[in-house]
């Protein structure tokens, strides 16, 4: 029998209920405010992914976004980078990693995002869970919470599986009170393209938000799915509540190989800061510009704003991509990327194998 169809009905208490329920309506409105405010100007970023550990408890062998060794950045050196972004007029910050659960104070970390107003949000293996876990990241104000669930099954290449997972997915559903998604992948390094339809009906049956990522190589760049593989893709696509994620076109193309055209707004409207403290365009991108968040200036992040990127056309990162729906339609761009020497935090990652799932 799968994996979910012979649980028992989970359901969160009464308290938690309308706790979620009260921080979805503050949330929610907070997100909408934010877009308006990115769609009157184009001065201040909106998105950034920042690592606060780059470290992780996972070795899964298509990641190129983690090491063994890295320690922390330390907690007072995380608030000095979160005021800077924070006066920089961020709207919203994800937190990722590595595995970001492993910092020692990362409740104070989210904390601070809310003080200074920013929307919080995090990406997690999510394996370091549970129950208590969970009510600390409550009273942190949390707002959202991505964990990407790679089949149904562990296997040489990724235990981020449903099965080992399964209980902490319940636990969720249970006891957060911030918004919970998760995210199934297909691709050619997928070996059974029909886990990814059972995560997601899992999910959903579970009260959360479901998506669906396509495995792109070690560059961020395109492959496409077979059609058997583009059928599941769209199924999960109608599947449950709406999200922002779905309000876009390019990742039909992506599912179907094709590139596609936008205006990619990485190191301007959304950064990638890394455990160095170093602005890159992405996670596929690091070492460019691989300037320090506080040296990183509003005529920099103009310029990036202006700068077409080479590896757009192909490109599968989605959370850049959504970003860039909002300047899909303005700010032609006619610069070309200055020449620079790659940072040295490029060479010092582990690059394991030749894909990656979407983040």
């Amino acid at each position: 029998m799968a994996i979910g169809t012979s649980k028992a009905k989970v359901s969160a208490s009464v308290s938690v209920r309308v706790r979620r329920r009260l921080r979805f309506v503050r949330s929610r409105t907070r997100e909408v405010l934010k877009i308006g405010k990115a769609l009157v100007s184009t001065k201040h970023p909106f998105l950034v992914h920042i690592i606060p550990m780059r470290r992780c408890n996972l070795d899964c062998g298509y990641c190129n976004e983690y090491d063994e060794v890295s320690k922390p950045v330390p907690l007072e050196e995380m608030k000095r980078r979160l005021d800077l972004l924070a006066d920089m007029g961020t709207s919203m910050i994800t937190i990722s990693g590595g595995e970001p659960l492993l910092h020692p104070e990362l409740e104070e970390v989210i904390r601070h995002m809310r003080k200074r107003g920013m929307y919080t949000g995090m990406i997690t293996n999510g394996f370091l869970l549970s129950k208590e876990r969970i009510e600390t990241l409550n009273d942190a104000g949390l707002e959202y919470l991505q964990i990407s669930i790679d089949n149904v099954t562990p296997d040489e290449v990724s235990k981020k599986s449903l099965k080992t997972l399964d209980s902490r997915l319940e636990w969720l559903s249970q006891y957060a009170v911030f918004q919970v998604n998760i995210n199934s992948v297909l691709g050619s390094a997928v070996k059974n393209p029909e886990d990814a339809l059972q995560i997601a009906h899992r999910a959903v049956e579970l009260g959360f938000t479901s998506t669906v990522g396509i495995i792109h190589d070690g560059n961020g760049q395109l492959k496409g799915l077979n059609p058997r593989q583009i059928e599941i893709f769209e199924e999960i696509m109608s599947l449950g509540k709406s999200s922002f994620s779905r309000f876009n076109d390019f990742q039909h193309n992506v599912a179907r190989g094709k590139e596609h055209e936008w205006r990619c707004r990485s190191g301007s409207r959304y950064l990638y800061v890394c455990e160095d403290g170093l602005v890159h365009w992405c996670s596929q991108q690091r070492g460019y510009p691989g300037i320090p968040l506080a040296e990183y200036t509003p005529e920099m992040r103009h310029r990036e704003y202006l700068t077409a990127k080479y590896c757009a056309p192909k490109c599968t990162v989605s959370c850049v991509q959504q970003v860039a729906m909002l300047d899909n339609w303005r700010g032609k761009q006619t610069l070309k990327p200055m020449p620079m020497s790659p940072a040295p935090v490029a060479s010092q990652l582990v690059q394991i194998g030749s894909v990656r799932s979407e983040s």
